[in-house]
């Protein structure tokens, strides 16, 4: 196969293998730019909160919180939490998020406020896990540990930072409410609910 391949381009000359490598390469930089700009566009805002399950509730409730608004003037959209910035784990969030997208949206899932609340911790805590298992990788693309001052911290912040460095923990161990509805203390309720009794046996 690959010897006619050869015959054939030697017999129709440079011409045609030039126009074969144009012709390829200009495919090339449009299919590559064509798909980036489909990635791209869903991370935007306006995509995320496109259905009403994400404008009325999660868009709603980050409205109000300092990710959205503070001091700095400095705002944080759904894709800078919730996507990587690393281009492969970027396309493995991606195809996750086609399998969410089905299973919570085109089913009807969370279609209402009840709904939503139903499956909210749920959602919270695949999130959560998500979060942990890398190191809060997505709060880091803007916060780093070794930048913050913490002289300038609260007392209670400054500690827990400080221990933090100690013992691991990452940003999502402490932090789960910080842009939408805490619902943490019913995931601490619900687990203590499912250890079993201990009995002190004399």
């Amino acid at each position: 196969m690959l010897g006619r391949l050869w015959g054939a381009v030697r017999q129709r000359g440079l011409c045609f293998t030039l126009a074969v490598l144009v012709i390829g390469g200009i495919g090339g930089i449009l299919f590559w730019g064509g798909f980036n700009w489909i990635v791209e566009s869903t991370n935007k805002e306006s995509f995320c909160i496109a259905c009403h399950e994400m404008e009325a509730t999660p868009y709603k409730e980050l409205k109000k919180t300092i990710h959205f608004k503070n001091p700095a003037g400095v705002t944080a959209i759904c894709s800078d939490c919730h996507v990587p910035k690393q281009w492969i784990y970027k396309m493995i969030r991606k195809i996750k998020a086609s399998r969410e997208l089905y299973y919570h949206f085109i089913t009807g899932k969370i279609d209402t406020p009840e709904k939503f609340e139903k499956h909210r911790l749920e959602m919270a805590k695949l999130v959560w896990a998500t979060m942990k298992a890398t190191d809060s990788r997505e709060c880091r693309n803007c916060h780093s540990m070794d930048s913050m001052d913490f002289a300038k911290q609260a007392p209670r912040a400054r500690t827990q930072h400080e221990d933090s460095l100690k013992t691991g923990e990452t940003c999502i161990d402490c932090h789960k409410g910080i842009a939408h509805k805490d619902v943490s203390k019913e995931a601490e309720k619900m687990e203590e609910k499912a250890q079993p009794e201990s009995f002190d046996i004399q």
